[in-house]
């Protein structure tokens, strides 16, 4: 149980912190002995709220611009999955996408030491909304999400916002899909709720630092954690 609280305490502070990666805080920390089917179901049940909690705070940042299409795109990216998981391999198509988020955090970090800011690409823009709001949806991975709202969006509060607005779409889908499959058990329920003190203090705690560190640093801090995401992708299907 001390793993569990370590994990949860770890993973809500980085939430609260940055506005997302806690997914891969606490998957990282309990994966070496606990079955990934045993983290998911609770990881998401305490999450869920914690996304919640940090729309209706950032809730006057909110674009409708940002988040509603790729919400849209989220509960899109559903529909093809079937298709997709019995007919590709999914493995290399993960190892794509890890490659691409690499890619596209080192250039979002390298962008925040040039003195004039480059105009974006709507086209790449557009590209980068169609593949994360496709790769969220059919595999629960935010990462590509997390590039697309960092690029269009200029403080982080305003990311928190959209980006929580973007996984409450996403989390209530893999609620549905959880519970219908049994994944989400009386079990997992159980230690989400003896969980829910330790992921509010986390998640509290991580707030009120990012509100006393200097936004550009807690900015390049969600760039690096979006960098080792897409490293942590492309390595799990790789070895």
């Amino acid at each position: 149980m001390i793993l569990w609280i370590i994990a949860t305490l770890a993973a809500f502070f980085v939430k609260g912190l940055c506005g997302f990666a806690n997914t891969l805080v606490f998957t990282s920390v309990l994966g070496f002995g606990i079955a990934n089917v045993n983290i998911s179901p609770v990881e998401l049940v305490l999450g869920y709220p914690t996304n919640l909690i940090m729309t209706w705070k950032n809730r006057k940042q909110l674009k409708v611009g940002v988040y509603l299409p790729l919400a849209l795109l989220v509960l899109a990216g559903s529909i093809p999955g079937a298709f997709l998981l019995k007919n590709i391999n999914v493995q290399y198509l993960k190892i794509f996408f890890g490659i691409v988020v690499i890619l596209i955090g080192i250039e979002m970090f390298l962008r925040e030491y040039q003195k004039t800011r480059l105009r974006e690409s709507k086209l790449l823009l557009g590209a980068i909304g169609i593949l994360s709001g496709l790769l969220c949806g059919l595999f629960g991975i935010g990462a590509l999400l997390v590039a697309y709202v960092g690029r269009v969006t200029n403080t982080s509060d305003e990311f928190k916002a959209n980006i929580s607005a973007v996984f409450i779409v996403e989390n209530t889908v893999r609620l549905i899909i959880y519970t219908a499959l049994g994944v989400i058990t009386f079990e997992s329920v159980k230690q989400a709720v003896l969980l829910t003190p330790f992921m509010l203090a986390g998640l509290f705690a991580g707030m009120k630092s990012s509100a006393i560190l200097d936004e550009k640093h807690v900015k390049k801090l969600v760039i690096i954690l979006l960098i080792i995401s897409g490293a942590v992708l492309a390595a799990k299907n790789i070895f």
